[in-house]
């Protein structure tokens, strides 16, 4: 166990160096808010627990696809549970530090390496292809249409053919002299990929060829050190309704439309993570581990909940009626989207949890720490 405030998604790397130089949540920091009694208004329970392997520098998110789960930590080994009762399907060793989490689709499973290497695997866990790409894989690849695409440190966009690994293309991005080391992975929809890149910037790139359709800009570098104008997307862009949206550190949200680019809504806002998203609300977690809900339409704040300020909040997981975050000391928090209001908490193995839990339906979730465990939790 540990009580280490971790957030490894806004560590700061010198781009030509990859070597970390700051840490936005370290033990110097703020006291975070201690935990207090409330009268809860869910009941939150373990239906089961598996270890998958602890997630070292990295930040794990679980994939969900035909009633299982599918995982991994850096111990190399990739696993997949049947989701209602836990039981083990296979356990498979991809003999390389996974760093990049898990995609399952279509029958394929696939991770990314911390050595640059991404792994296919078929539903039934046997081995399918394997591709080298530029650098370390930090986020889950990306499925559509037979093309894997793959996100890389050194910010690059890769399109791997689905079939046997072989690249189809490549885009190649600039990058500052400090970014943020992310776990932001890419969004595909309707052809074409869209990505939140260093220096605020969002791009839409062709599935089929990665010829690059447009580029906006979600948020402006500003101030007058490398470190005030760092302001890079820390999310995966959630696509909806003919938009692309996604937060910058440091900067601002935004909509955008999907096909030509062009800015819906803007307002300032900085996030440390992944936007969870309803039907009507965004849900964001900016740099005091605040929680926040924006409309969708206009960006317009709904509430903000402040009771768990400098915890080192997770992304924000959507669960039926709840907004569901971790905090560094493994604590899962489940607010009433409506209002923001607490409604129950369950402690989990200690260990940080810094991805954002993964709904399973009727009320179920997945979620991994940082320690390696992976619980399947009910709320009612």
């Amino acid at each position: 166990m540990t009580s280490a405030r971790v957030k490894p998604w806004v560590w700061l790397v010198a781009a030509a160096t990859a070597m970390a130089v700051a840490g936005c949540a370290s033990d110097s920091g703020p006291k975070p808010t201690e935990l207090k009694e409330f009268k809860p208004r869910a009941n939150a329970k373990v239906a089961w627990r598996a270890s998958v392997g602890d997630a070292g520098p990295y930040v794990f998110t679980p994939a969900i696809w035909d009633g299982d789960v599918f995982a991994a930590g850096t111990d190399s080994a990739i696993v997949r549970f049947d989701a209602r009762s836990g039981k083990q399907k296979w356990r498979v060793d991809a003999k390389s530090p996974v760093s990049g989490g898990t995609e399952a689709f279509s029958g394929l499973v696939t991770v990314g390496t911390s050595k640059g290497m991404v792994l296919a695997y078929t539903a039934d866990g046997k081995p399918k292809w394997t591709s080298q790409v530029s650098s370390e894989v930090l986020s889950p690849p990306a499925f559509d249409d037979g093309v894997v695409v793959v996100r890389t440190s050194d910010g690059h966009i890769h399109g791997l053919d689905a079939a046997d690994g072989i690249r189809r293309w490549e885009y190649v991005g600039t990058l500052p002299a400090l970014l943020i080391r992310t776990p932001a992975g890419v969004a595909i929809s309707k052809g074409s990929v869209f990505a939140g890149m260093a220096g605020g910037k969002l791009i839409a790139l062709s599935l089929s060829t990665g010829t690059l359709l447009w580029e906006s800009a979600v948020s402006q570098p500003r101030g007058n050190t490398e470190l005030e104008r760092v302001t890079d997307v820390v999310s995966t862009p959630v696509v909806a309704d003919g938009q692309v949206c996604a937060i910058a550190f440091q900067g601002r949200i935004g909509c955008f439309d999907a096909v030509r680019g062009a800015l819906v809504w803007a307002r300032d806002a900085s996030g440390t993570g992944g936007l969870g998203a309803d039907g009507r609300y965004f849900y964001y977690v900016d740099e005091a581990s605040n929680l926040h809900a924006v409309d969708r339409d206009t960006g317009a704040s709904i509430w903000k909940q402040d009771i768990l300020a400098h915890r080192s909040l997770g992304s924000p997981g959507v669960i039926g009626r709840y907004i569901v975050v971790g905090d560094f000391e493994g604590y899962l928090h489940f607010f009433d989207r409506e209002d923001g209001a607490l409604v129950t908490r369950l402690a989990t193995d200690g260990g940080p949890i810094s991805s954002a839990p993964q709904y399973v339906g009727e009320g179920n979730l997945i979620v991994q720490t940082r320690e390696g465990s992976l619980y399947a939790v009910t709320v009612r």
